[in-house]
């Protein structure tokens, strides 16, 4: 008997030269090329550096789309975004030391989005490895031992038949869910020594599902069927997994309201009656959640933003489907279910009976209208106009990208990303600087879309850089950067601690000016002509600036007293 898995597929004659015959003047460099080629990869990020020339120098003869910005981390950033905006792993190229160490924050952020990139390094040559300290130019004892922290899985590599098999190892880890970030580590003389190994002419992998354990959905199934007071948290895992609609199904049948979290933003439609939002940062909503008999959480471990810092406390049985087994139950007891959320919810929607609940529109209406009167009674005016001429100037299926700083954290609970997959922040890791590089990012894998990146001043100061990456390739990127003169929420942290801020306050340079330097219009704009200017910059074509010059105010927070 032949079975399917004992069948070899024979290479064809032409393959069969080809391999006898590699075409020569390759290196090691060429075996990482042609094997992310062979995986499907079509654009490559990073910078290029001594150690890593023979990967740059494989490019030249590739047909690999290299994007090369101008920080590492920077690099890494976009990688992440564009893998989030496709789907697909990001390879990420760097050089030895203090070029791959730079990344690191990129590579947390990504980590903690589930973004799937492939940073591949150069490494000293193999004759300084194994600790010592040989005085290699960019030498660390163990450069791997920094990123076993941060990236999913480490793939050292030493030879080169060890290239193909290790990055195509590496590329299935960032695509199983959940997906992340991964490190392969190459040293210099193997990148740069002439190879005869055949071309890399495949590298089809097939990343293992994730599916939900029957027996948990079964008891998962009754207890939501059974529910009076059924409620859902949708999080970063509905988008990754790209189950907006199973969720929404989920969500009718039972009559359960749903709030996403700041990574599941356009999980659920806004306005659906249904639609708690993201106002996860009120005590609303928290009191409406610990209320449900029965919360399903999909996708998110409940962290810090995600249960208003701690203070939720559920009442009612928990439900927790989550790919990321560190996660599951690490905050609060639940029936957990280890799985790809889109797995889960449709193994939920074929064993799940329906609810009737009229009233569940009802006490979501209530609960957003004590969010709105509690925000009303602060006087926030300018904060709630600026985020709707935000709104108002995107364009409905254009994505963003938000930097931390005030407006962003206004968005993460009071914007409409209007569908899934378009809104993106760095609350994953929480770093400075991600929004402008990994909108560079978002507009190398979409050229057809405006893309939106919003900084603050003191995040803005971190990318500066990038304006040179966005005019040389020429992307279709809108820069709106919030001008409050410092780090405005540690500003207002301080005086709220301590009565006074320090190391706060920034010298910092005339934006529109800046912009205009590396050839990128800029505009100054103002709270009342906001919508039209940010709407003509994201219409016209090509990278541009929109500086806002204004002091934004945070919400009262709920979870203090």
């Amino acid at each position: 008997m032949t079975h399917d898995h004992d069948l070899v597929l024979r290479p064809t004659a032409a393959q069969t030269e080809a391999a006898l015959n590699p075409p020569p003047g390759r290196n090691g460099g060429d075996l990482v090329v042609e094997s992310l080629a062979g995986l499907g990869a079509t654009t490559v990020f990073g910078l290029p550096g001594q150690h890593a020339l023979g990967m740059f120098d494989a490019l030249r003869r590739s047909d690999l789309r290299y994007i090369g910005l101008r920080v590492e981390n920077n690099a890494g950033f976009a990688a992440d975004a564009y893998g989030r905006v496709t789907g697909e792993a990001a390879p990420l190229l760097l050089s030895t030391g203090p070029g791959a160490l730079t990344s690191l924050a990129a590579l947390q952020e990504a980590r903690a989005a589930s973004a799937p990139v492939l940073a591949i390094s150069s490494q000293v040559p193999t004759a300084g490895l194994g600790g010592g300290r040989h005085g290699y130019l960019h030498e660390l004892p163990d450069q791997a031992a920094s990123f076993r922290g941060v990236v999913k899985s480490v793939h050292t590599v030493r030879t080169q038949s060890q290239i193909p098999s290790a990055i195509a190892e590496a590329w299935t880890s960032a695509l199983t869910v959940p997906h992340g970030p991964v490190w392969v580590e190459i040293p210099q003389d193997v990148l740069l020594a002439e190879t005869r190994i055949p071309v890399v002419t495949g590298g089809d992998t097939f990343p293992e599902e994730l599916p939900p354990r029957p027996e948990l959905t079964a008891v998962a199934a009754d207890l939501l069927s059974r529910a009076e007071r059924p409620a859902i948290v949708a999080g970063g895992g509905v988008v990754r997994a790209d189950a907006a609609k199973k969720l929404r199904q989920l969500a009718e049948r039972l009559q359960a309201p749903v709030v996403t979290t700041f990574g599941g933003k356009g999980a659920f439609p806004w306005t659906h009656p249904l639609s708690l939002q993201s106002w996860l940062e009120d005590r609303h909503t928290t009191d409406f959640l610990e209320d449900a008999d029965v919360l399903l959480v999909v996708g998110s471990g409940l962290g810090e933003l995600s249960s208003n810092y701690h203070t939720f406390r559920p009442r009612g049985r928990v439900i927790q489907i989550e790919a990321d087994l560190g996660k599951l139950e690490s905050n609060h007891p639940a029936l957990g279910i280890h799985a790809d959320a889109r797995l889960a919810l449709q193994a939920l929607l074929e064993t799940v009976g329906e609810r009737t609940d009229p009233s569940a529109p009802e006490r979501v209406r209530a609960v957003l209208d004590k969010v709105r009167d509690r925000i009303a009674a602060q006087e926030l005016t300018l904060e709630q106009d600026v985020l709707a001429a935000v709104r108002a100037a995107l364009p409905p299926g254009a994505p963003s990208f938000w930097d931390m700083t005030i407006l962003a954290y206004w968005a993460w609970s009071a914007f409409d990303a209007k569908a899934p997959n378009t809104m993106h922040s760095a609350q994953g890791a929480g770093g400075l600087g991600y929004g402008f590089p990994a909108a560079l990012g978002a507009a190398v894998a979409d050229p057809t879309n405006p893309v939106l990146a919003v900084s603050g001043d003191g995040g803005a100061l971190y990318s500066v850089a990038e304006l040179a990456t966005a005019r040389q390739y020429d992307l279709n990127v809108t820069w709106l950067i919030v001008d409050d003169g410092g780090y405005g929420i540690l500003r207002e942290y301080m005086t709220d601690a301590f009565g006074a801020p320090t190391a706060t306050e920034l010298t910092r340079p005339d934006y529109v000016a800046l912009a205009e330097s590396f050839g990128v219009p800029g505009v100054r704009t103002s709270p009342q002509t906001l919508a039209a200017d940010l709407a003509k910059a994201l219409a016209a074509p090509g990278p541009s600036v929109v500086v806002l010059p204004a002091v934004l105010r945070m919400f009262a927070p709920t979870h203090l007293g």
